[in-house]
């Protein structure tokens, strides 16, 4: 049976990390959010080789900077990954600025990919460029190394053909069912586009979607042989609203379908699928941005909240990614409305500990810093204070890592480290003697082999003192 981390533990943990700064996460069933070590926004995701490959905006990078998020510092995007819903692998950030130095910003990404003649599979993500334009850049793994094949945005204020639709950004991008990419962008106004067969130029005019108030968070996905365009609605007056009987709340997102998309009369609007996230209880108001998908026979919808920095207790308006199942037709490509939670998704299945498994792969952190390994999205795992800004000295990290099935008895447990330092195993609580206690003393990558006799399933807690980074781990 699984166990909570008790209070006593708990009390532990603050002791050694000098901070009251708990996930949430640590000491509950929550799955939400799904990065408890950063404030990250704007989700879009893509699945490659069964994997769900989650991007989004790196409001830390503001929060490092400033007090408040007006995001004019942040100039790098978040990769993560996961293939059960709870346990989320970290891949770092991109860094826009340094691949595309002409940028302003870079914010709420939308990525595709497909196979294309040099038998690789290609990634385009594209990200507002502020709210000047859209950017986009490429890579054949979901990792990266990224590059920006422009040297300016794809498309921007200047753009001729955009008519009154000045803010060209939160782009939304799909590939339907015949190959054919296409995009749509902007706030207040938006436009949708047909994509060239390059995916970063333009094979059709810049055509109207009849979005009523329209404020911004553009997504496109291909449901049942429709379009469907979901955006944000904005916090105005509703009362002249035309295209529903139901009349959106305030800040929602709603959803538009079409099997013509350069067809403006044809677009049908569906309904308010997610109400903001300060109309469901624990959460305060925020603006409002999702992306819809389907990931191993199941919809989810991810969107963001206030979710960690309320728990943190910690202002000035940085959010965190949550996801929650939404039920989908996809037959009439009709979304229902779905409910923002803080207990999040269910494991979809359990994790195998006798496969390599990065240190950087978590359902809950506390004190963990996460540093740049050696190839692209891999990071490294290290005693930190992600969330304090003054020079205060963490000394215990844990990472917790659910669901983890050993079936038949363990026999040893091994761990890649570098550095001289402490990594203790746990099962299920941090009360308790470890199953395992390696001590690392090499300044060179090491792994270190114990003993440890496992079975059935548990959570496991894996806790970080001294100098150390922490690669990976292996039962066997």
């Amino acid at each position: 049976m699984r166990t909570k981390t008790t209070l006593s533990a708990l009390a532990l943990t603050l002791s050694l990390t000098g901070s009251a700064q708990v996930s949430p996460k640590l000491t509950s069933e929550f799955a939400n959010p799904v990065i408890d070590h950063l404030f990250i926004a704007d989700p879009t995701a893509v699945e490659h080789e069964g994997r769900l490959y989650v991007y989004g905006t790196n409001d830390h990078e503001q929060y490092e900077k400033a007090d408040s998020n007006t995001y004019e510092k942040i100039k790098t995007l978040a990769m993560m990954s996961t293939d059960d819903m709870v346990n989320w692998t970290y891949h770092g950030l991109i860094p826009v600025g340094e691949i595309a130095p002409w940028i302003i910003n870079s914010w709420a990404p939308s990525v595709i990919l497909r196979k294309e003649e040099d038998g690789q599979t290609h990634f385009y993500l594209y990200f507002s460029n502020s709210g000047y334009g859209t950017g986009v850049l490429t890579a054949t793994s979901p990792v990266g190394p990224w590059t920006s094949p422009l040297d300016r945005s794809l498309v921007d204020a200047h753009t001729p053909g955009l008519g009154d639709c000045n803010v060209p950004f939160d782009p939304g991008a799909v590939i339907d069912e015949h190959g054919t990419g296409w995009i749509a962008f902007g706030a207040g106004r938006s436009r949708i586009a047909q994509l060239g067969p390059d995916l970063i130029s333009f094979a059709s005019p810049f055509m109207n979607t009849p979005a009523q108030h329209h404020f911004e968070a553009n997504e496109l996905n291909y449901i049942g042989g429709k379009y469907v365009y979901t955006y944000n609605i904005d916090w105005q007056d509703h009362s002249d609203w035309t295209l529903s009987s139901e009349i959106p709340t305030r800040c929602c997102m709603g959803y538009m379908t079409t099997t013509t998309p350069l067809d403006s009369a044809s677009w049908r609007y569906g309904n308010n699928y997610l109400k903001n996230p300060g109309d469901f209880p624990y959460f305060g108001d925020s603006n409002n941005h999702t992306h819809l998908h389907k990931y191993q026979g199941k919809w989810y919808l991810l969107y963001h909240t206030d979710m960690l920095p309320k728990a943190l207790d910690i202002k000035g308006g940085f959010r965190s990614i949550c996801v929650d199942e939404v039920q989908v037709d996809e037959d009439a490509a009709h979304i229902e409305p779905c409910v923002a939670t803080q207990r999040g998704v269910f494991q979809t299945h359990p994790l195998n500990p006798y496969t390599k498994q990065r240190a950087a792969t978590a359902a809950a952190t506390t004190g963990v810093h996460f540093v740049e390994g050696d190839e692209p999205g891999k990071m490294l795992a290290a005693v930190g204070t992600p969330f304090i800004k003054e020079s205060i000295a963490a000394q215990q990290s844990v990472i917790r890592v659910r669901g983890v099935d050993f079936k038949k008895h363990s026999k040893s447990f091994t761990a890649t480290l570098k550095g001289a330092g402490t990594l203790s195993v746990y099962i299920d609580t941090l009360d308790g003697p470890a199953v395992a206690v390696v001590d690392a003393t090499s300044d060179e990558w090491t792994a270190y082999t114990k003993k440890c006799r496992v079975s059935e399933k548990h959570d496991v807690l894996f806790v970080l003192t001294g100098d150390i980074l922490f690669d990976s781990w292996q039962f066997k």
